[in-house]
């Protein structure tokens, strides 16, 4: 073992990474079980969350991708039944994207399954530990926001 290694802190981040994967695999099962591909789940994903009506500039921005790529999934997801994109009534030059009830099915039955393995797995502790768990993670995220400092600076004052 290395001495300058804590293994409280290579314990949970070994421990995050192998939660982290073993959900993205049930969620990308789950995903495919119901006849999904990723990018279309994400996207429905993105549009339930924001209530089943969005732009697709507002999409493009949560998803992250280029103007192009989000006109390609909902074409898809369009054909497919999920959505429907209609002429905004604010701006003509605008479109909005509205979740259809099949589009909100697909969304539901893969996301149960993922909720449903989310549940088994933290299900082992009790509400007050979920709680401690998530207020704890949400402490770690926030160092993510913050400048990292120089690993050199740091090495020195140890």
């Amino acid at each position: 073992m290395l001495p300058h290694l804590d293994p409280a802190i290579e314990g949970a981040v070994t421990r995050m990474s192998k939660l982290t994967r073993h959900l993205r695999r049930v969620r990308e099962q789950s995903v495919a079980d119901y006849g999904l591909q990723k990018h279309e789940f994400d996207t429905l994903h993105e549009l339930a969350g924001r209530g089943g009506r969005a732009t697709p500039t507002e999409l493009r921005a949560d998803l992250n991708i280029a103007p192009a790529s989000v006109t390609g999934r909902l074409e898809l997801l369009e054909r497919r039944g999920y959505v429907v994109r209609t002429p905004s009534s604010e701006d003509r030059r605008r479109v909005d994207v509205e979740l259809t009830e099949a589009g909100r099915a697909a969304w539901r039955e893969a996301l149960d399954v993922v909720g449903h393995e989310e549940h088994r797995l933290l299900g082992v502790l009790s509400a007050d530990e979920r709680q401690q768990l998530s207020d704890l993670l949400r402490r770690v995220l926030l160092a993510v926001e913050r400048p990292a400092a120089d690993p050199k600076e740091v090495s020195s004052k140890g």
